[in-house]
């Protein structure tokens, strides 16, 4: 059914209001996603996404820290293209191969400080937030600051937008991620 209702769009046939934000990701790709192709019909989603995610970017989480936890919404939440993307983002990160596969097959990290997290960021979205005090210990003791407790929910945020706009519109991978394709087996 979404193939049918949300389509691809390019950056001459997209709502006017979305074609200065496609032709930045296309500059910045090379490509235009298709994921930010079928967001454009709703140019306030796809800026919203994009401005979300580059203020995360900034968080002070590191790098491969980022990625795991968006590695661990992407997967929770059944979305091939983020797992697809993600991974291949890891890896330019030079993260371990098995990092990227615990992750993908959502097992417990080795590193501990990154399983705290990818246990923390799943705690935060089965309790809405209201994480207990036992969560909240263990991810501090870890070596997390509360302003990271709260840039997880801002990644939880940034990344429920993408995961949930990419299952709606059925958005396909793209040619570039094809060497990273996830099938979800708890589905």
């Amino acid at each position: 059914m979404s193939q049918d209702v949300f389509v691809s769009h390019t950056a001459e046939n997209a709502p006017a209001t979305a074609r200065s934000t496609m032709e930045a990701t296309r500059k910045k790709f090379g490509y235009i996603p298709d994921p930010v192709a079928r967001m454009a019909v709703s140019p306030e989603v796809l800026k919203g996404f994009l401005t979300v995610n580059a203020v995360f970017e900034q968080s002070t989480l590191p790098p491969l820290d980022r990625e795991v936890l968006i590695l661990t919404i992407a997967t929770r939440n059944g979305c091939h293209v983020c797992v697809a993307m993600h991974s291949a983002v890891l890896t330019g990160l030079q993260a371990s191969p098995d990092l990227i596969e615990d992750l993908r097959a959502r097992r417990p990290l080795e590193d501990v400080r990154l399983e705290a997290l990818r246990v923390f960021t799943h705690a935060v979205m089965d309790s809405r937030g209201a994480v207990g005090d036992k969560e909240m210990r263990a991810f501090l003791e870890a070596g997390y600051t509360p302003r990271n407790a709260l840039e997880v929910v801002l990644g939880i945020g940034t990344y429920t937008i993408s995961t949930f706009a990419n299952r709606m519109t059925d958005a396909t991978l793209d040619p570039a991620l094809r060497d990273f394709a996830w099938e979800d087996e708890a589905a």
